[in-house]
């Protein structure tokens, strides 16, 4: 860039750099259109900002000192205050102060604060950091409130106690969820589902309904979306584009087939439906036609094997990210997960708000109704394909938004032979496999398609992972099944921590993250009972107490923020400690700090239980 002055040059290499921060996507958000400068720290709000305070004076103020008289080539300050109409569009200027009348005009264009937890560039990678330890808690109490076996779990967007689940083969119910120590169980009838897609769902071992999600105005507009495999054999409408293809520099003539089944037989399709007309009535009454009323993404499969399928809606953008896993049994051997012009092994993320016509949708190569974000990381990699939001990834298990900080983006990523792992997602983040699995290099028994050097790539590592053997010994298998941030008050000895699974081993972690936002974890495997109030009984392990979970599919979150285990014995809420006796020193701190209710009937019972849980503990501790 021709930068003479070095104090010029250091600041500006900082500020071109940010684009590979953890927090890019933040750093260099966008409202009129992608912006090539992250947004420069500049208010003195700073100073009382939840951000590092080592960024108390201004750092656009400091870029204005240092480069407001430096030729720069090629300035990117030049080509963003043009589209923002600061400077005329046939500007040659490339010095700050020709470019911007005073630091005043330049900070307004470039500058921002961190106040109310927004993100600005301070010249440092960010670190939000909170002076806060969490302490890893000594135990998890579950209650078991269903017997059914579910694979995904939405909360009602409405904000009522109220959730979504759904199995493989293609059912969803909307059930009530009691409340905690009531005694009560998932109200949900087995015979009534809301929803019935068994006909149009291909069902196998690896096949199904994976996913769904409900818009964020459902509740208004009765949109949703289910994610799940056809077979184009037996299922009419079940066709699309293989993700093998010429554009993805991919062959599917010489791709061998995968369970006897040429490629491309199945499809992954995202379709949404409607629940208008029923949306007011009660819980047992709301139902959804099983027409679709539009085909949002259809991809091809060219091998039968781990594809992902789950969809959320993210809560900050409103826009739908879809989890995409290799499609292959074992080491991706044609390399999709790297290719940047191929969709497997992806994360995407979609516009199903802006619909394309369909010219736009033939014109613009996509795979179905939706449109691509204009801040999608392609906007900065003009390789990429415009769907990819992150890549690098095997067969990603279940992703969450921590309901606390809606940015933080979290995976669990399922291994191959060696190691589980999690993973904070970000803008254009390279998570490397099939060049490592988890921090480990890997080395692919047979790699046809090629293999990506490891000196190409820049991947980000797991946050948190384990060993096969670590979990099982015996057999040396695991697979990861990711949950969520805890951030109920039911356990307030949890919250805070992260919360995973390992899908055969019964294993669950819970990570605490320190500092926050710093992707600095420290987990452990944490012990679980099941409350001696259960509303359903627990199976126990043989010469145990402990329960016997089964299989742990997958994670749910309600509108409480109550955590949920779906297992294949049933769904389990987590509980207060003290219902498993687990110490928690806290507990009873939450309890007292109890907001009052506004019926004095109530405020008089809590009045009451608190007082007895004194006297019995006073009790307990005279007869010590």
């Amino acid at each position: 860039m021709n930068i003479s002055d070095s104090g010029c040059a250091a600041l500006m290499k900082s500020i071109l750099c940010a684009v590979c921060d953890q927090f890019s996507a933040q750093l260099f958000k966008v409202e009129s259109g992608p912006r090539e400068v992250p947004v420069l720290c500049s208010s003195t709000l700073l100073v009382n900002s939840s951000q590092s305070n080592r960024a108390a004076s201004s750092f656009c103020s400091t870029v204005w000192d240092a480069c407001q008289n430096v030729s720069i080539l090629s300035s990117p300050f030049a080509s963003s205050l043009q589209g923002n109409n600061v400077v005329p569009a046939d500007s040659g200027s490339s010095k700050l102060n020709q470019l911007a009348q005073s630091k005043s005009v330049f900070c307004d264009a470039f500058g921002g604060s961190s106040y109310d937890g927004s993100i600005c560039f301070d010249g440092e990678q960010v670190s939000l950091e909170k002076s806060e330890t969490l302490v890893l808690p000594k135990g998890l109490c579950l209650e078991k409130i269903g017997n059914g076996s579910y694979l995904n779990m939405v909360a009602h967007p409405d904000g009522s106690n109220r959730a979504f689940f759904s199995n493989q083969a293609g059912k969803i119910w909307l059930a009530t969820i009691p409340e905690q120590s009531s005694g009560g169980t998932l109200g949900l009838d087995v015979s009534r589902p809301f929803i019935d897609l068994t006909d149009r769902v291909f069902f196998d071992s690896s096949f199904g309904m994976m996913g769904m999600a409900f818009h964020p105005n459902f509740a208004h507009n009765g949109r949703f979306f289910a994610s799940f495999n056809c077979d184009k054999i037996r299922t009419p409408g079940c066709s699309g584009r293989c993700a093998c293809n010429t554009d993805a520099n991919c062959d599917p003539s010489k791709l061998s087939s995968s369970n006897a089944a040429p490629p491309c037989r199945y499809h992954k399709v995202i379709a949404e439906f409607t629940a208008n007309g029923t949306i007011s009535k009660p819980s047992s009454e709301q139902s959804a036609s099983p027409s679709e009323v539009r085909r949002i993404f259809t991809l091809g499969l060219p091998m039968a094997f781990n594809h992902g399928g789950q969809i959320l809606f993210g809560p900050a953008d409103g826009y739908l990210y879809v989890m995409v896993g290799d499609g292959a049994i074992r080491d991706d051997p044609y390399d999709f997960s790297q290719n940047k012009k191929s969709l497997l092994g992806k994360i995407l993320r979609l516009d199903i708000d802006n619909l394309p016509s369909a010219n736009e949708i033939g014109d613009l190569n996509l795979w179905g109704n939706y449109s691509v974000p204009q801040d999608n990381p392609f906007s900065e990699d003009k390789d990429l394909q415009p769907e990819i939001w992150a890549l690098g990834l095997r067969n990603p298990w279940r992703c969450s938004f921590d309901s606390q900080r809606p940015l933080y983006f979290i995976c669990a990523d399922t291994g191959q032979d060696h190691y589980e792992e999690v993973d904070i997602i970000t803008k254009g983040g390279n998570y490397g496999w099939h060049v490592y699995e988890g921090p480990f290099l890997f080395n692919p028994q047979q790699s046809p398609g090629g293999v990506t050097p490891a000196n190409s790539i820049h991947p980000i590592f797991p946050v948190l992972g384990y060993n096969h053997s670590d979990i099982n010994k015996k057999e040396g298998y695991a697979a990861i099944s990711g949950g969520y941030f805890y951030r109920s008050s039911a356990d307030p000895c949890m919250f805070g921590s992260y919360l995973y699974a390992d899908l055969y081993g019964s294993g669950i972690w819970a990570a605490a993250e320190s500092p926050e936002n710093s992707g600095n974890f420290t987990t452990t495997r944490i012990p679980f009972s099941c409350a001696h109030d259960s509303p359903n009984n627990c199976s126990t392990i043989p010469g145990s107490s402990l329960p016997t979970l089964g299989y742990i599919y997958s994670f749910g979150e309600d509108n409480r923020k109550d955590i949920f285990i779906l297992a294949s014995s049933g769904v389990y809420r987590v509980v207060r400690p003290s219902r498993c006796n687990y110490a928690c020193s806290k507990e009873n701190v939450t309890a007292t700090s109890l907001p009052t209710h506004s019926s004095g009937k109530k405020s008089t019972n809590l009045h009451r239980v608190l007082c007895l849980s004194f006297f019995l503990s006073s009790m307990l501790y005279v007869v010590i």
